[in-house]
C-alpha cells in the first residue's frame, strides 16, 4: 500500500472542528512518561482481550454502512445487525476454509517441489554459473597456494604419517546394542479430544469475543457515541457531535476503500497466478489481500512465496519471471494510480509514523498488531484532529505539515538559511503566482517577525540576518514572471497526499495592465514613490511592492525612512512623482508616526495622492474609520493586490494636474431628499 513521502506539500488544511477541552494544568514530563508506560503495559498485558476488541471496533466501521443500508430498507436494528454480522462471519469462515484446504494440498506436493529445487540448484552448479564460480575459486586458491607450497607439503606429510600410525592401532570391538521395545499407552477419548481441539481453541475463543463485542457495538452505537460525547466535551454538543460524526465517517470510508482495493488486488493476483499456472492461486490471492494491509512491505512480501513456489514447480525459469512481472506491474498500478482515485491516500499518516506504528504494534501484539497498525494509528490521528487533549497525536503521526507555509517561511528566515527559503518559495510557486506568494506567505511571515521584534525577542544580529535573507529572496525572484505556472511546471505535487485543504496561496494572480491604460508619465522612473516606514522590515516590504509594480511597467523609486525624516525632509526632492505609497506593518504606536510622516509628505507633494499600505490585519487603525482618517492618506490598502489595483486605477485617471482639472470641471452632486 502506497504512502506518501514526507515534505512534498505546502497546503494549509482547514482546521477541523475540535472538541473543547477543559483547562487543565500541564503536568511534568515525568508524570507523562509514567502515564505512557502504564498505558503501554496495559496494552501488552491485556492483549488477549484488547486484540479482539480492537478487531471488533474496526469491523464495526466496515459494517456500519451495511447496517445503515439495511435499516433504510425498513429492517429492524436487531435484524440488520444480525444479518451484517452473519454475512461478515460467513465470509471469514469461507476464507479460512479455503486457506486450510489450499495449504493441505500444497503440503502433499512438498517432496516433489523439493526435488525440483534440488535439480535446479544442481543445474546451476554444473552450468555456466557454476563453472564461473569454480573458475573464480580456482584462481583464488592458486593465489593463496603460490607462496605456501613447501609449508603445505610438510603439513601434508605429517597428516599422512599420523594417519598411518592411527591405522596400525586396533580398535576394541563395540558392544552389541540391546534391543528395547517401548509400547505407548493408548490415549483416552478426553486426551485425544484435547490434543485435537487445543490448536484451534484460542482462535475460536478470539473469534467468539470479536463477534460478541461487534454485536454490542453495532447494537449500542448511538449510546456509545453519547457516552464518548460526554467524556470528550458536552459543553458544546453541536461541535462535539459534528466531530464524532466526521471521525466515524472518515474511518468508515477509509476502511471500506482499503478493503475494496485490497480485495481487487488479491483477485487480480489470484487470476494472474492461475493463468501463469502457479499452484493454489486462490490461496495466494487471499494472502496478497491480507498482506497488503501491511504498509510499505506488505505487497512485496506477498510476492515472495508465489515466486518461490513457481521456482519449485517449473523446471525452467519462465514461470518465475512471469510471476515476478505480475507483481511488479500490478502493485505500481494499484498503488500509484488506482489508490489515489479510490480514497486519495486518506490514511493521513506520515511515512515515519507508519513505520513507527508498525514496529510498535508488532512489538505489542505480534503479527496481528502488524496487520492492525495502520488502522489503529488512523483512529488515533482522527481523534487528535478533533479532540484538543489529543492534538499531539495529530502533530506526531499525521502527514499534515507541522508548520503552516507562513510559519515555515519565518522559521527559515530565523535559521538564516537562504537556500532553504528559496527551495520553499520554488515549491509554493509551482501552484501559486508570485504576487499571491508575496501576499499570502511572505508579508504574513514579515508580520510574525515584526511581532517578535516588538516583543523584544529578536536580537540585532537576528534582525540583520532576517533583512539579508529577505533581500536575497526578493533578488532571486526578480526574473520570475507573475502568473500562474503552466501545468507542465507542476512536475511535483505541492499538495501532501492524503491531506485535505486549500492552497497556501488564496489570491488569484494580479492581471497585467493593458499598455494603453498606463500613460507615459507613469512609466518614468520615480512616477510611483514607495516610502518605507521606520520598522526594521518595512524596507523589505517596500522592495517587494517595488518589484511587482516594475513588472507591470510602472516607474518606481524606493525611499528609505531616513530620507524623509523630520531633519532631512526639507532637502528631499520628490521628483516626477505621480503617486506616493507609504509602506508599514502598522505596529502598535505606529499610527502617530505614520500620521506625521504622511503630513510631511503632504507638504512636499500637495497634489500627488498618498496611499497607506498597512499589512497588520488586526491593527485597530484598519478597522476604525476614525483612526484611518486621522492618518491623512487618500487611500488605504492591506495587500499587494489592492496596492497595485489602486495605483493602476490612479494611472488610468491621469496625473495629479489632470485629476485636479477633472475634479474642478465635475459639478457637485445634488443631495437626494431624505425619504419622509
Amino acid at each position: 500500500m502506497k504512502h506518501m513521502s514526507p515534505g512534498e506539500g505546502l497546503m494549509v488544511p482547514p482546521r477541523p472542528t475540535r472538541v473543547p477541552a477543559a483547562e487543565t494544568p500541564r503536568g511534568p514530563l515525568a508524570s507523562s512518561l509514567i502515564v505512557f508506560a502504564i498505558i503501554v503495559a496495559g496494552l501488552y498485558l491485556g492483549r488477549e482481550v484488547l486484540i479482539p476488541i480492537a478487531i471488533a471496533v474496526l469491523l464495526s466501521f466496515v459494517l456500519g454502512p451495511l447496517v445503515n443500508f439495511l435499516r433504510r430498507l425498513r429492517l429492524g436494528r436487531l435484524v440488520a445487525v444480525m444479518v451484517s454480522v452473519l454475512f461478515a462471519a460467513g465470509i471469514i469462515a469461507a476464507l479460512s476454509t479455503v486457506i486450510g484446504v489450499q495449504v493441505a494440498e500444497l503440503a502433499q506436493d512438498v517432496p516433489r517441489y523439493q526435488r525440483t529445487i534440488e535439480r535446479k540448484i544442481e543445474g546451476l552448479r554444473t552450468g555456466t554459473l557454476g563453472q564461473t564460480m569454480d573458475y573464480i575459486a580456482n584462481i583464488n586458491r592458486a593465489i593463496h597456494q603460490s607462496g605456501n607450497e613447501e609449508k603445505e607439503n610438510a603439513e601434508r606429510a605429517k597428516r599422512e604419517q599420523a594417519a598411518r600410525d592411527s591405522a596400525r592401532k586396533t580398535e576394541p570391538e563395540p558392544p552389541k546394542p540391546i534391543l528395547v521395545q517401548v509400547e505407548e499407552r493408548r490415549p483416552s477419548p478426553l486426551e485425544l479430544a484435547t490434543a485435537v481441539l487445543s490448536p484451534v481453541a484460542q482462535p475460536l475463543a478470539t473469534t467468539g469475543i470479536v463477534l460478541v463485542v461487534l454485536l454490542f457495538i453495532l447494537m449500542q452505537r448511538e449510546d456509545l457515541r453519547d457516552r464518548l460525547i460526554r467524556l470528550a466535551g458536552s459543553s458544546d454538543l453541536h461541535r462535539t457531535t459534528v466531530a464524532m460524526d466526521d471521525a466515524a465517517g472518515r474511518l468508515s470510508r477509509y476502511f471500506l476503500g482499503q478493503l475494496a482495493l485490497n480485495s481487487a488486488f488479491g483477485i487480480v493476483i489470484g487470476v494472474g497466478l492461475w493463468i501463469i499456472g502457479v499452484p493454489s492461486p486462490v490461496l495466494w490471492g487471499i494472502f496478497a489481500l491480507l498482506m497488503r494491509f501491511i504498509p510499505y512491505i506488505g505487497a512485496f512480501l506477498s510476492a515472495v512465496l508465489p515466486i518461490a513456489l513457481a521456482a519449485a514447480v517449473d523446471p525452467g525459469w519462465s514461470m518465475v519471471v512471469a510471476t515476478f512481472l505480475l507483481f511488479a506491474l500490478v502493485e505500481p498500478i494499484v498503488g500509484q494510480i488506482i489508490e489515489p482515485l479510490v480514497y486519495g491516500h486518506s490514511t493521513g499518516l506520515s511515512p515515519f509514523s507508519v513505520l513507527v506504528s508498525a514496529l510498535f504494534w508488532t512489538w505489542l501484539w505480534g503479527p496481528v498488531g502488524l496487520l492492525l497498525s495502520t488502522p489503529l494509528t488512523v483512529c488515533l490521528v482522527v481523534l487528535g484532529r478533533h479532540v484538543d487533549r489529543l492534538e499531539f497525536l495529530d502533530v506526531l503521526f499525521s502527514n499534515r505539515p507541522a508548520l503552516t507555509p507562513v510559519e515555515n517561511f519565518y522559521q527559515r528566515m530565523l535559521a538564516d538559511d537562504p537556500d532553504e527559503a528559496q527551495e520553499h518559495a520554488d515549491l509554493i510557486l509551482r501552484e501559486c503566482s508570485l504576487s499571491a506568494y508575496y501576499d499570502d506567505v511572505v508579508l504574513k511571515g514579515l508580520e510574525l517577525a515584526a511581532r517578535d521584534a516588538a516583543r523584544g525577542v529578536l536580537t540585532p544580529s537576528q534582525k540583520d540576518e532576517i533583512r539579508a535573507s529577505i533581500t536575497a529572496l526578493v533578488e532571486d525572484l526578480e526574473d520570475r514572471e507573475d502568473g500562474l505556472p503552466e501545468p507542465s511546471a507542476k512536475s511535483a505535487p505541492a499538495v501532501p497526499e492524503g491531506s485535505e485543504g486549500e492552497s497556501a496561496c488564496k489570491n488569484e494572480p494580479i492581471p497585467d495592465p493593458d499598455p494603453d491604460d498606463l500613460p507615459e508619465a507613469w512609466r518614468r522612473d520615480g512616477a510611483v514613490v514607495l516610502v518605507s516606514g521606520r520598522g526594521f522590515l518595512d524596507g523589505a516590504a517596500t522592495a517587494i511592492a517595488d518589484q511587482l509594480l516594475r513588472k507591470r511597467g510602472f516607474g518606481t523609486r524606493q525611499v528609505p525612512f531616513a530620507e524623509v525624516a523630520r531633519a532631512r525632509i526639507g532637502d528631499w526632492n520628490p521628483g516626477p512623482a505621480q503617486a506616493v505609497c507609504v509602506i508599514s506593518l502598522a505596529l502598535a504606536g505606529e499610527p502617530t508616526h505614520l500620521r506625521r510622516l504622511v503630513s510631511r509628505l503632504r507638504q512636499k507633494l500637495d497634489t500627488a495622492p498618498i496611499v497607506a499600505g498597512l499589512w497588520r490585519f488586526d491593527d485597530p487603525v484598519l478597522s476604525d474609520d476614525a483612526l484611518r482618517a486621522k492618518l491623512g492618506a487618500d487611500d488605504h490598502v492591506t495587500s499587494l493586490r489592492d496596492l497595485i489595483e489602486t495605483i493602476l486605477a490612479m494611472a488610468r485617471l491621469g496625473g495629479p494636474e489632470e485629476r485636479k482639472r477633472q475634479d474642478t470641471a465635475t459639478p457637485p452632486r445634488q443631495a437626494l431628499p431624505e425619504p419622509a
